[in-house]
């Protein structure tokens, strides 16, 4: 049976000490060790096929160094930037990271969680679905470390990192009705996450301050069943109705990418005949002939804060931190007025 190669097989044959072979192996401060120095080491580590042994290491530190990532759907660019960010953060702390989507059901979510924590992952970062609130409980009851990202049941004393939702719609919204905007029709989820309803908040208390009238026939909420075609059943009913919607607001970059494919098929032109505005920009906004006026969310500042209060959470599980932080309305072209755009 080959001997197993150890840290101390390593430092003999570049000449160092055990820790500074472990420092490096293990990303620990590479800022004091010369770059020769730890390219040799890696180099020797690799010519003897050295291993890291899991574990020994978990029965020492009594951590796997895995962490559970828990988003919507890793199809959609939002989930799929924002799980790379943390994948590459958790890298930076010597963590892995396994992940899965719970499709915004909560029976998947459930099944997810319980399949990551089989799997004895020190923790668990979740864009938790709808109706999952006594799952969060579950994992407080237990003590499991997690932080939640994105959305969060403000009822609930937890980790997590979001956006200032109410914020960003009301300055999405105000920037219609400074444009000249007037009948602004919203399309949105018929949920209760707290994100949602805080967007639809901003989006009202924008109108009412900037006394254009509240008209629920402007308020389209899809049930997220059949997304595609319920995103043009809406936009036909506010382009069709006894005054059309001149402008259109979408609440995810999911909604906007149906919503722009359909509106490309209409012999109408943004800005020139409506306007159209979202949350996130949707891969479709990037072929889209009109620039996309859009919310942008600071992911990669989500993705790195989320791991690292998980991280912190795994050492110190009474921890609690709780981040708003704010997004940027970026402008294009699609949300200006027709004598604007001369």
């Amino acid at each position: 049976m080959n001997k197993r190669i150890s840290l101390k097989d390593i430092a003999q044959k570049v000449g160092v000490s055990t820790a500074l072979v472990s420092y490096v192996l293990n990303n620990k401060k590479l800022d004091r060790i010369s770059k020769d120095v730890a390219q040799k080491i890696k180099e020797t580590a690799l010519e003897l096929n050295y291993t890291i042994n899991h574990i020994a290491r978990s029965l020492k530190t009594r951590k796997t160094f895995t962490i559970g990532l828990i988003v919507a759907d890793i199809s959609n660019c939002f989930s799929s930037t924002l799980a790379r960010i943390i994948e590459d953060e958790a890298e930076n702390n010597n963590y892995t990271v396994l992940f899965g989507s719970s499709d915004e059901n909560p029976s998947k979510s459930l099944k997810l969680m319980t399949l990551l924590l089989n799997h004895q992952v020190d923790g668990l970062i979740i864009a938790p679905s709808e109706n999952s609130i006594s799952q969060i409980q579950l994992l407080q009851e237990k003590q499991i470390p997690f932080v939640l990202v994105d959305r969060y049941f403000p009822q609930l004393k937890t980790n997590y990192i979001a956006i200032n939702n109410y914020g960003a719609a009301y300055a999405i919204t105000k920037h219609l009705v400074d444009m000249g905007y007037k009948r602004i029709g919203l399309i949105t989820y018929q949920s209760e996450l707290f994100n949602l309803q805080e967007r639809k908040r901003g989006y009202l208390a924008a109108l009412s301050e900037h006394l254009l009238p509240i008209n629920n026939a402007y308020l389209k909420e899809i049930k997220n069943e059949n997304t595609k075609e319920e995103v043009v059943m809406a936009i036909k009913e506010l382009l069709t109705q006894g005054e059309p919607a001149d402008s259109l607001l979408f609440a995810s970059n999911t909604l906007s990418t149906f919503g722009l494919m359909y509106l490309n098929t209409l012999p109408l032109k943004v800005p020139d005949d409506i306007g159209v505005a979202s949350f996130d920009e949707s891969n479709a906004a990037q072929l889209f002939y009109a620039p996309l006026t859009y919310i942008k969310q600071p992911l990669i500042d989500m993705g790195k804060l989320a791991t690292k209060i998980l991280l912190e959470s795994i050492d110190d599980t009474n921890k609690i931190t709780q981040v708003n932080l704010e997004s940027e309305l970026i402008i294009g072209k699609s949300t200006a007025k027709k004598e604007l755009t001369s």
